[in-house]
């Protein structure tokens, strides 16, 4: 049975992603800071889907802890799922640096971090398969959430290097882009319809790009075209917009 960890697990996407993955005959490996909440999925993913489940502690800032965290795993995933992320305040964090810190460790060094220690198991046995969930807000600065644009454009980039240093190896690295996602993390926003998706379309996203080993997947397929368009834009005209 193949086993998937899912990094983050207590976020509105990653509880649908382990529900795919649960629904494809996977056993989960559920990752959070505080476990204990996720008591009532690893219920319903067994009774729903017959799924065996397992709840493991993992801080995402904690860097020293990654290394003794994965050691533990028994079994060892044969996927691993990088959700989690911290949208953060960007006004706020222009003032504190505890809040910028805390944007930048959520979104790019603990990702990292984690994620060096997952490619090198996967290297050691020469497969494996790692899928990171970036963002769009990577792909330009823009003056409205640049901080966490800016971490989002490292772990990007990240991902990519990764990817091509995995690739004799045998490891697969995927890019997840998922656009604006109705989420708890961006309740309070006003998000245009069109253009956001919702949880579940990014678990059936990841899993057939994780299946068809996909290199980038953009999970509403226009925004690649969106931010094409928003990357040609001169940079003397770019600085005079509002985005």
């Amino acid at each position: 049975m193949p086993n998937v960890l899912i990094l983050g697990a207590a976020s509105d996407m990653a509880v649908a992603i382990a529900r795919k993955f649960a629904s494809k005959a996977y056993a989960v490996q559920l990752a959070a800071r505080n476990p204990s909440r996720l008591y009532s999925l690893k219920a319903d993913l067994g009774i729903r889907y017959n799924a065996h489940c397992s709840l493991h502690e993992f801080d995402a800032l904690a860097f020293a802890t990654h290394q003794s965290f994965f050691d533990a795993l028994d079994p060892k995933p044969d996927v691993v799922v990088c959700v989690f992320g911290y949208l953060g305040e960007n006004e706020l964090a222009r003032r504190d640096w505890a809040e910028a810190e805390r944007i930048i460790q959520s979104n790019f060094t603990g990702a990292v971090s984690i994620l060096n220690v997952a490619s090198n198991y996967f290297e050691g046995i020469r497969q494996g398969i790692i899928v990171g969930i970036s963002s769009v807000a990577g792909e330009r600065g823009r003056q409205s959430n640049y901080l966490y644009g800016s971490a989002k454009a490292g772990f990007t980039a990240y991902l990519s290097g990764l990817r091509n240093r995995m690739f004799k190896e045998q490891v697969h690295v995927m890019t997840l882009q998922p656009g604006f996602v109705y989420t708890k993390m961006t309740e309070n926003l006003q998000l245009p319809k069109l253009l956001t998706a919702q949880p579940a379309d990014i678990a059936e996203a990841l899993y057939l790009g994780v299946s068809k080993r996909k290199n980038i997947i953009y999970v509403k397929w226009f925004w690649r075209w969106i931010m094409a368009v928003i990357k040609s834009i001169p940079e003397p005209i770019f600085k005079k917009l509002k985005l």
